[in-house]
């Protein structure tokens, strides 16, 4: 089966948060993109989303049996298949083991599935990572997404999860940028920045922009230090381990460039009307450094790609923003462009 033939499945993150309105309201509003698509979780948690926003005519949320079934569900229609046990109904906005304890498995069960091939891609609503914690084993060994489905992957494949590196690309029609480290304390990252580490993102970044692009990425290499380095003057990681592996990747064929000036590189690859980017993608050294430019040009607009997986995995770019849960106020945006980015991937319209 190839994966035209195949549903998108979407997580509904945290119940306690704004995943299952998001999705709700991108069924009510965008029914041409989520034709084929399906919801992996729970018939309880999506209908009380659902009746957020129903104040005029009725949205149905339909249970279905199979992924196959949702290729063939009527339009105006919402499909779950009920992938967990049913969860009573828990309090908006709080943090909740049993709303955790609901995220990761629904996750962990959407995983599998991508990895048996049963589903063209996944989407993920977000889930609270304090939430996962409370859970308790095995959720309170992710720090989120992205290392669960790592794990995840390394065990179907029967590998070390060593052998199953992976990178977060967070993305928007403007911007792109991918980090060497992800969920570790700035002092960790700044000791994952080795040459090993940071090869290994360009390859993961060459190889993965290659495929969506349809041909090489020119990729920018953001330095570690102000003024990246200044010449040694203000830190010595772009000598010692940037310069020497960028020189690397581009022995091996590579399009890369850098160390630049972290402060100037994010506006020169910036693509916006009128600016068109000199680069497709920034390789960020640390997770705040990357994502902070694509997050001010616009939480709603960004993309969480996950680099590295044998399956296709998109996320919005915001939390469960508990603040504003149970209120049918939250914006679907960034979820409508996660689910966008995903049919791009599997090679689906939309």
């Amino acid at each position: 089966m190839n994966t035209t033939e195949r549903p998108i499945a979407i997580t509904p993150g945290d119940p306690c948060g704004i995943g299952p309105e998001t999705i709700a309201r991108a069924w009510r509003e965008q029914q041409a993109l989520v034709r084929g698509c399906f919801v992996a979780g729970d018939l309880g948690v999506m209908r009380r989303a659902m009746a957020l926003l129903c104040t005029g005519v009725p949205f149905p949320v339909v249970a279905i049996d199979t992924p196959a079934e949702a290729l063939s569900v009527p339009p105006a229609c919402l499909p779950v298949l009920q992938v967990v046990p049913p969860v009573p109904e828990l309090p908006w906005g709080v943090v909740d083991a049993r709303a955790g304890r609901l995220a990761g498995e629904c996750v962990l069960w959407a995983t599998r599935a991508a990895l048996h091939g049963e589903v063209a891609a996944i989407v993920t609503a977000p889930l609270h990572k304090e939430a996962l914690h409370a859970a308790g084993a095995p959720w309170s060994q992710y720090p989120g997404h992205t290392e669960l489905l790592q794990a995840e992957s390394a065990r179907h494949a029967g590998v070390p999860l060593a052998q199953m590196p992976v990178r977060m690309m967070l993305a928007n029609d403007e911007l792109r940028t991918v980090l060497v480290s992800i969920h570790v304390s700035l002092r960790q990252a700044l000791d994952d920045i080795t040459p090993e580490q940071v090869m290994q993102t360009l390859q993961i970044t060459h190889a993965s922009l290659q495929r969506l692009l349809g041909r090489p990425p020119r990729i920018a290499v953001a330095g570690v230090n102000p003024h990246a380095g200044e010449g040694g003057l203000f830190g010595r990681e772009e000598i010692e381990v940037l310069q020497p592996v960028i020189a690397q990747a581009r022995a091996a064929g590579m399009d890369v460039g850098g160390p630049f000036a972290p402060d100037t590189v994010f506006m020169r690859a910036r693509h916006a009307p009128g600016h068109p980017g000199e680069f497709d993608v920034v390789v960020a050294m640390y997770h705040d450094q990357g994502l902070i430019p694509v997050k001010y040009l616009g939480v709603e607009q960004g993309v969480n790609v996950t680099l590295g997986l044998p399956l296709i995995r998109t996320s919005p770019d915001h939390g469960t923003a508990f603040d504003l849960a149970g209120q049918g106020r939250a914006d679907a945006s960034s979820l409508v462009q996660a689910l966008r980015m995903a049919r791009r991937l599997a090679g689906l319209q939309g």
